[in-house]
């Protein structure tokens, strides 16, 4: 199948097979602009969720495999996609499969018909943002929460974070589980901490060069009809200052580590290092946390970081991002709604889009594809 004319349309097609409600879907893309619009429960966000597969992790809902996996169906599904490079090119076949393996869901990643050697690949040939109504809570929910937020931005701009991540944690782990069973082996524990300084502070530094970005970005934007966010980050080392060379900040992390052990075992975990992290929030304009702003302020906050993450997205890989944006539309204003479409059009990105009313979308005109979702089904 030939790409569209416009090389900014990064994803040409998407096919589901046994995918939440979907038995068997097909669906050519043909605008940087995809409305899917039905009423509540007909599939849209499942959509958005398949798309979201098409980068590393378990996507937007984070669910398990077997959750998404049709019911009454194989127990397995896949989501295959065409993704576009350049007008001139043939796009790429991307096909995430899940198999049922005694029990366990198991995910292959083929790339142009050859298994992937890490779902990291991925972002070789594309970058996914979302923003969903379950982010909504996100500047008064857990830290955690923030904290996912954040490694999933530095992921699409870093794709090595999530590695770094993984390896942080199960060092962590193995450390923590030795100091419950009191097993105090100081070579053992200290090669561990030596390990997570390395990776911990890799993890916050690469936050902290996101939000300094971020910032820039911010900074730079023209007047737009959404707040500026005021950005702070906390990297989890307490009173550490993330400065000077790595050498030597690896082991003055190391050497907290091996001081903190007797207060980490009484704790029954680990208490700093870049999982004890969190990213303040503000609204910059009325120098009030984000957390104490109307929910409207919040919401349009988050639309304005969003924003300017996928402008930097584009700026570090020299990719347009592919976003996807659930329920977007309910909340804002006509004005505010037609200001959002231009600047989704001016930042040259591919945008999904989902909402229960087609004329939440009038002001895009022609330039969305416009699709009814009904029960698995588009019309």
């Amino acid at each position: 199948m030939a790409p569209p004319a416009d090389a900014r349309i990064r994803v040409t097609g998407l096919g589901l097979v046994d995918f939440r409600n979907y038995e068997s879907l097909t669906l050519p893309v043909a605008s940087r602009f995809v409305v899917l619009h039905g009423d509540n429960g007909s599939g849209k966000t499942n959509l958005l969720e398949a798309l979201s597969l098409l980068s590393p992790g378990k996507g937007l809902r984070r669910a398990a495999y077997g959750e998404i996996a049709r019911g009454g169906g194989s127990g397995g599904f896949s989501v295959r996609a065409q993704v576009a490079a350049a007008v001139d090119d043939e796009p790429l076949d991307v096909l995430t499969l899940v198999r049922p393996d005694e029990g366990t869901a198991a995910r292959v990643l083929r790339l142009a018909g050859t298994v992937a050697r890490s779902v990291e690949e991925l972002l070789d040939h594309l970058r996914v943002v979302w923003l969903t109504p379950a982010m909504d809570g996100l500047f008064n929910g857990p830290a955690s929460e923030r904290r996912r937020f954040l490694d999933r931005m530095v992921l699409t701009v870093d794709p090595g974070h999530a590695r770094r991540a993984l390896d942080y944690e199960k060092a962590m782990r193995g450390r923590n589980r030795l100091l419950s069973e009191d097993r105090m082996d100081d070579r053992w524990l200290a090669g561990i901490e030596a390990q997570m300084a390395e990776l911990g502070l890799a993890i916050a530094l690469a936050r902290a060069d996101l939000v300094h970005r971020l910032r820039a970005l911010l900074d730079a934007a023209s007047a737009s009809p959404f707040p500026v966010a005021g950005l702070d980050l906390q990297s989890g080392y307490e009173d550490l200052e993330l400065a000077g060379p790595a050498v030597d900040l690896e082991d003055r992390v190391a050497e907290r580590l091996a001081r903190r052990r007797g207060v980490d075992r009484a704790a029954g975990r680990t208490l700093e290092g870049p999982h004890r992290g969190d990213l303040g929030v503000t609204h910059r304009a009325k120098a009030m946390p984000a957390a104490l702003s109307s929910t409207g302020e919040q919401k349009a906050l988050l639309i304005g970081l969003v924003l300017a993450h996928a402008r930097l997205v584009e700026a570090s890989s020299g990719m347009a991002p592919v976003l996807l944006l659930d329920e977007i539309a309910a909340h804002l204003d006509p004005g505010r709604r037609a200001a959002l479409f231009d600047i989704l059009d001016g930042l040259g990105v591919q945008s999904f889009l989902t909402g229960t009313d087609a004329a939440l979308f009038e002001a895009l005109g022609t330039r969305a594809q416009m699709l009814t979702v009904a029960h698995g089904a588009l019309k």
